[in-house]
């Protein structure tokens, strides 16, 4: 290679791995998509997020600020208002993230039919061949390993 770069996300101690981690695990990834869509409070963001816990959402918030992708910011009222938005940079990421998240959806029903033929594949009974091929995690119980 005749170009070195300056990150590796495949080098065990690179940083870019944990901020990719932040973008791409459930929470990171849905926060972005959500926050892609305009300002949200706290509350409003746990809601559109479906699912997430409150210490999860902040967790999460507290990672992708970090990590330079959100920007928080508490109005001086009462009660304290909080809002958080997607940085320029957070706003690039979650771009191509939402482009991820729209191929997904639309490739849903492949992904269905590809689960479902997987499914009956697997609940087929077994004839002749490998009997531990069904087993999961493929061990097989056989006991005769090499």
């Amino acid at each position: 290679m005749t170009d070195d770069l300056a990150y590796d996300v495949f080098a065990r101690a690179c940083p870019s791995r944990g901020t990719l981690e932040h973008v791409t695990g459930r929470w990171g990834s849905l926060t972005l998509g959500a926050l892609h869509e305009g300002t949200f409070r706290f509350n409003e963001l746990r809601r559109r997020v479906d699912g997430v816990s409150e210490k999860m959402l902040s967790q999460t918030l507290h990672a992708l600020e970090r990590d330079g992708l959100v920007h928080r910011e508490a109005q001086p009222t009462n009660p304290p208002r909080v809002d958080y938005r997607l940085t320029p940079l957070g706003r690039e990421i979650a771009e191509r993230l939402i482009g991820l998240i729209e191929l997904v959806e639309g490739r849903m029903p492949q992904v269905e039919a590809a689960r479902e033929s997987y499914d009956a594949e697997r609940a087929a009974p077994v004839t002749g061949g490998d009997p531990g091929a069904q087993t999961p995690g493929g061990g097989g119980g056989g006991g005769g390993g090499g």
